[in-house]
């Protein structure tokens, strides 16, 4: 098996099934010797930042000496991007050898297992093998079916941001998708919440209580004096002084004081993190495909936001960093997203919209969405290609202009590729 039959074997349609429950993962971990036992995990929850979150905490404990995993979904550029050792993705040869151990398991058993349930337990095996001491595991879907959900009571649980967002699986209401990511938080755990919505905190809360965990909220407040610039969010976070983020969504400061809480609760326990240690760690992060600058003359960002609430807060960005322009957006989703919320919230910052079809089975055709973005009575055109959307909207914009990619993590690698090809011609 090479690489790409690796990645063919991972990604084969015969995964692609939505069943609930965790007992296929189980049953895929324990034929591997349950290698999830012998790690230690920071597990992350929630609708919008918990990528970003994840990307922090794991960058200061690498910052602070721990040998550190992270394991994220989905990947932006490089399907090996998804299993992480200090900052270093999964080798090729490394995700061969693993895809090779774990095929037979897997074949084997009578229930089918998913996609991501093969890529958990990959990833779970991996990072076992480098002798991580610690894991930041981002959830894929939900929190309680999830299948990263299979490990013990984790060092700590984080729930980020909470919105409206895979309601087919999670519930149309606000109070049924927090239920589903409060499935996270175990018995005698640490759990820390992004906070602010009073109906989602109090789930927590009885989750909490009935799990007999510890509840922390994060605290919005120590955060003052913030000056965005496009080169990095600076902002005053007590008791650490300035601190600085390269990532520029003007919701990054609430992230990292999620971020900062936890770290002080892995402190708490015995963890050897100095304030040096967080204020490196968040400066020297990096996670594209959010709010990425890809280039200028026309500024062009890439943002992966992909629900109302995420849409919501691309379009504050927006008009914190070009508040006296109007903006060409190149939109691209998934079939089952809620586009006309979505775009409710850019539709009055936007001069005109380029539709195009993400590189993925579930996306919902360009021509379709054309149509639903027609009702705004903004120009809207077509893009044949992603690489034909892009090229419309750089010209659209003009050099004075803005552009800003959005809708999906799926076509981000995509619009970068379009993007840094057209520019290099």
């Amino acid at each position: 098996m090479n690489y790409e039959e690796a990645l063919e074997y991972i990604h084969n349609i015969k995964w692609r099934v939505m069943k609930v429950g965790l007992s296929r993962t189980r049953t895929l971990l324990a034929a591997l010797g349950n290698p999830e036992k012998q790690l230690k995990f920071v597990h992350v929850a929630g609708t919008n930042g918990k990528g970003s979150t994840s990307a922090y905490i794991a960058n200061v404990l690498r910052k602070a000496g721990y040998k550190t995993g992270l394991f994220i979904s989905p990947y932006i550029i490089r399907f090996n991007e998804r299993m992480q050792v200090d900052g270093e993705y999964i080798s090729d040869d490394e995700l061969v050898q693993l895809t090779e151990e774990i095929r037979p398991l897997a074949d084997a058993m009578t229930e089918t297992p998913s996609e991501f349930e093969i890529v958990t337990a990959i990833g779970m095996r991996y990072f076992q093998r480098k002798k991580c001491d610690i894991v930041v595991l981002e959830v894929g879907l939900g929190g309680e079916f999830d299948s990263t959900n299979v490990i013990d009571t984790p060092e700590a649980a984080v729930i980020t941001a909470i919105g409206f967002d895979h309601m087919k699986e999670l519930g149309d209401s606000i109070t049924d998708i927090a239920g589903a990511k409060a499935g996270i938080i175990k018995s005698d755990g640490d759990v820390i919440i992004y906070g602010g919505e009073p109906e989602v905190e109090d789930v927590f809360e009885r989750k909490c209580a009935d799990a007999g965990a510890r509840l922390c909220r994060a605290d919005h407040t120590r955060v003052a004096d913030i000056r965005y610039a496009l080169e990095g969010i600076t902002f005053r976070i007590e008791p650490y002084g300035d601190v600085t983020t390269p990532l520029l969504g003007v919701y990054q400061p609430k992230n990292v004081t999620v971020a900062i809480t936890t770290l002080e609760i892995l402190r708490k326990k015995g963890y050897n993190i100095s304030d040096e240690d967080i204020k490196q760690g968040i400066a020297g992060v990096r996670w594209p495909g959010r709010f990425e600058v890809l280039g200028r003359k026309p500024f062009f960002i890439l943002d992966g936001s992909h629900n109302p609430q995420g849409v919501e807060a691309t379009a504050a960005s927006l008009r914190s960093y070009f508040s006296d322009k109007k903006i060409v957006f190149v939109v691209g989703v998934m079939a089952d997203k809620d586009v006309d919320s979505m775009i409710g919230y850019i539709a009055p910052i936007a001069s005109s919209f380029v539709a195009v079809k993400p590189d993925y089975y579930r996306a919902m055709d360009a021509a379709e969405l054309a149509g639903r973005l027609a009702v705004y009575d903004i120009p809207v055109y077509t893009g044949d290609t992603v690489e034909s959307g892009v090229a419309q909207s750089v010209d659209l914009a003009g050099e004075d202009g803005v552009v800003c990619a959005i809708g999906s993590l799926y076509f981000s690698a995509n619009i970068r590729d379009a993007y840094l090809s057209k520019n290099s011609g």
